[in-house]
């Protein structure tokens, strides 16, 4: 039987959490779906990832209201997706932050994705019609920009490939507060769409080396000691692994991709099968983990049209 495309048929609405995690920074997460961070300084406010609709986008604002009055100053973009970005416009910041990677693939694709994202997952875009057109940066940075919010250093940081090209984590030095945005999850899927693989591990590593004391992933709540953190990279470090692992195997063995599907399956399901948006990561994610295992190092672009031939061939 064929099975609901993406995340069409969930329209259940998730309880939404607002964490404090330090005296500057708070944790706004919801049952799996995606998180965004707050940090607040002397002088103003910045939000890590902007929700995926200016209407929805209302309700973070809302809990930033109930615990101060600062200008919003900065809203950073831990990457392109959709899902992240596309709410910016409601908060009215001076400046919008993202990596040069980020950059690079909203030029290349942020329209073809916006496009598929909304199509993908409706509930995750209410009032879609809100949205003004593409998130661009004003402020674009190649590895590291830091910040001074009066007293408090921020750190912005392209510490290397995941998620996507061009991820970026936010980390507080003084409150050992890390937003790592989509490069960790924790009892969520990992969307690989636009990974990259290879490197992915490596990069988790530099996430640990910096021995944070609260960490709020990309999806999944928020953890709120390093043993927690840790948990949650070595999770990512995991599904990962397991399934480029698959993938690799399944290209030497010249098997064709519904065979790898079958097979990563196999191989994922006993893990992960029960957390959230499981069944609709797995087919994008098999799907790439098979084109950079047989040498397709940059991802190919995601649209509304490729997800459901891919979506028929793998799940229909």
């Amino acid at each position: 039987m064929s099975k609901e495309f993406a995340s069409r048929g969930d329209l259940t609405p998730r309880t939404i959490s607002f964490t404090r995690l330090s005296e500057s920074a708070y944790a706004y997460t919801a049952e799996g779906d995606p998180n965004s961070g707050v940090v607040i300084g002397d002088d103003g406010v910045l939000v890590v990832d902007a929700t995926a609709t200016p209407v929805m986008a209302q309700e973070l604002i809302g809990r930033i209201r109930s615990v101060t009055d600062k200008p919003i100053k900065y809203v950073v973009l831990s990457h392109y997706h959709a899902v992240r970005v596309l709410g910016a416009s409601a908060f009215g910041a001076q400046e919008i932050i993202a990596s040069r990677g980020t950059l690079e693939l909203i030029r290349e694709r942020g329209a073809q994705d916006m496009k598929s994202e909304i199509e993908r997952f409706p509930r995750l875009f209410q009032a879609v019609d809100s949205i003004p057109g593409l998130t661009w940066p004003t402020m674009v940075f190649d590895s590291e920009l830091t910040l001074f919010m009066g007293s408090l250093e921020v750190q912005i940081k392209h510490l290397g490939p995941g998620h996507t090209k061009g991820d970026t984590i936010v980390w507080l030095p003084r409150d050992k507060v890390l937003f790592s945005g989509d490069l960790v999850e924790y009892e969520a899927a990992a969307y690989t769409g636009d990974a990259q693989l290879e490197e992915w591990p490596s990069t988790l590593e530099a996430l640990r080396a910096l021995q944070p004391e609260r960490l709020v992933p990309g999806r999944g709540p928020a953890l709120l000691n390093n043993a927690d953190a840790n948990k949650a990279i070595d999770y990512t470090r995991s599904f990962v692994a397991t399934l480029f692992e698959a993938a690799r195997e399944s290209v030497a063995a010249k098997r064709d991709l519904k065979t790898t599907f079958d097979y990563t399956r196999a191989k994922m399901d006993p893990l992960f099968g029960h957390v959230f948006i499981y069944e609709h990561c797995l087919p994008f994610d098999v799907a790439r983990a098979y084109d950079e295992a047989s040498g397709i190092k940059h991802p190919r672009i995601w649209t509304a049209e490729r997800d459901r031939e891919m979506w028929r061939a793998l799940q229909g």
